[in-house]
């Protein structure tokens, strides 16, 4: 019942939070245009196309990668055991920096849809060089050396971005990426999303039960009669799919795939039949709510919406290892 109420509660939270974030932007455009343009469209008027092309996809695209993003976290704290890690620890972000910086420095006049494409990639190479890496070493493939091999990859690939993006002069181009933002989504990013959200989802529901019995431990999960190594596998590979768009289309947003699944697990406790679907509605709402905090903040300028979420999430972070809320159940 408490997880009915709070996926109600939250799901309502983020229709509320989309509808703000479609109507509000740098230009006023009452309510009833906003409704007009959604059901009845004048691809003449040109506060139909603002509230079509513009405003709608970013507002998806927010929902999408928030939603996204928690539940990368979710699954990577299960899988791991570790209340600290995010989609981060399997280089995810890294690996899509790095071959974003490539892309540019070799086809500076890349599109849009060609980076993000470039980005999945490097996110893709990246998590099979860190599963083989935990997989080649003794004893086979375990979460603490998933954890591992993420950061000392991670890491190796941060370093060779920053050489390359000074080198070649695209630390400009860069930067919007690693701040995080969505202010150039469009349709096709939200496409995107769609499509790789579909399998990742997916793989989510069929993992939720395999997810919880993992809290009682490797030996006794086995004992149950899980393939601990085939749920470590799917997991990874719902990371990848989930964690590895969001990226390539919003850039390295902070703290959304940490803070929020530890929210969920304080509000409705430690099974992640439930955690899951509650880190996305959670995740959702942070994100919408943080574009529009970035639309607001210095307008009619942007800032970076990693700014917003880090800003929210250390607070929020400090207050978990302070009090030990944060401690799987």
């Amino acid at each position: 019942m408490r997880a009915g109420l709070v996926l109600s509660a939250g799901s309502a939270a983020v229709l509320f939070a989309l509808a703000v974030s479609i109507v509000y932007g740098t230009t006023h455009i009452g309510t009833g245009t906003v409704w007009q343009a959604l059901v009845d469209f004048n691809p003449d008027s040109t506060q139909h196309q603002v509230i079509r092309e513009i405003r709608l996809p970013r507002a998806l695209t927010a929902a999408l990668v928030g939603a996204f993003l928690a539940l990368s976290g979710a699954i990577m704290q299960a899988l791991t055991r570790n209340p600290l890690a995010e989609p981060s620890l399997l280089g995810i972000s890294y690996g899509a920096a790095l071959a974003l910086v490539i892309a540019l420095s070799m086809f500076p006049g890349i599109s849009s849809s060609g980076s993000v494409l470039v980005s999945m990639a490097g996110a893709g190479l990246t998590v099979l060089l860190v599963f083989s890496l935990a997989a080649v070493s003794k004893g086979g493939i375990a979460p603490v050396k998933l954890a591992l091999a993420g950061v000392a990859i991670g890491m190796f690939l941060s370093s060779l971005t920053s050489v390359i993006a000074i080198h070649f002069d695209v630390s400009k181009e860069l930067s919007f990426w690693y701040a995080g933002s969505i202010a150039g989504a469009g349709w096709g990013g939200v496409k995107i999303l769609l499509t790789a959200g579909i399998f990742g989802i997916l793989i989510v529901i069929l993992l939720a039960r395999s997810l919880t019995l993992l809290n009682l431990g490797a030996e006794v999960t086995k004992g149950l009669g899980i393939n601990v190594r085939l749920v470590n596998g799917l997991g990874v590979l719902a990371v990848l799919m989930l964690t590895g768009s969001s990226v390539a289309i919003a850039g390295t947003v902070a703290f959304a795939g940490l803070v929020i699944p530890h929210i969920s697990r304080m509000l409705i406790g430690p099974d992640y039949r439930y955690i899951l679907p509650v880190s996305a509605v959670l995740g959702s709402l942070l994100l919408v709510l943080g574009d529009i905090g970035a639309r607001m903040i210095n307008s009619p300028y942007e800032t970076p919406i990693g700014v917003i979420t880090a800003a929210v999430g250390v607070p929020f972070f400090l207050y978990l290892v302070r009090s030990g809320r944060g401690r799987f159940s």
